[in-house]
């Protein structure tokens, strides 16, 4: 029955991981394509509209000197989702946690993929909001971030302990 579950849990993170990824991976070849040149698209104006920005550094553009230390640090994270998902017993955790490595692994493969040098690619965000420009994988990001705050505020364990 345990690597049954097991089974389940690592279909659900899987799938979850694979859809973030794809998504990401989509809207950024869009953006790429139909916003290049400084175009940009009014969604709702002065609050939302598409206007191609490459980031090189995280979240607000913090650490864009230090864009290989971002790559390393979600390659680490990624790596850690992955063995700590093996021992969850909750369907939240295995969920929050591929949204969490979808949205470290799209922006990562942005990193890797437009690089210079080592991992020291600029991520493609291209969601103005007006006060922060970002991309599907930071929204997977964001969500994650939330689903993980009201796990812990719930009591919902991450592991359980052996004796619980």
């Amino acid at each position: 029955m345990r690597v049954e579950r097991l089974r389940n849990r690592a279909a659900v993170f899987a799938l979850i991981a694979f859809i973030g990824v794809v998504l990401d991976r989509i809207t950024k070849v869009w953006a790429l394509a139909a916003l290049s040149g400084g175009k940009n698209i009014d969604i709702l104006p002065h609050l939302l509209s598409f206007t191609l920005v490459r980031n090189p550094g995280a979240s607000f553009g913090l650490g864009s000197s230090f864009t290989w230390v971002i790559s390393v640090l979600a390659c680490v994270a990624c790596a850690a989702m992955i063995a700590v998902v093996k021992h969850t017993k909750s369907l939240y955790w295995t969920i929050a946690l591929a949204l969490a490595f979808a949205g470290a692994f799209g922006n990562l493969i942005d990193r890797a993929q437009y690089a210079q040098g080592f991992l020291n690619g600029k991520v493609v965000d291209f969601i103005n909001y007006g006060w922060s420009v970002g991309n599907v994988a930071d929204i997977e990001l964001m969500f994650a971030g939330i689903a993980v705050i009201c796990l812990i505020l719930i009591g919902i364990p991450l592991i359980e302990r052996a004796d619980e």
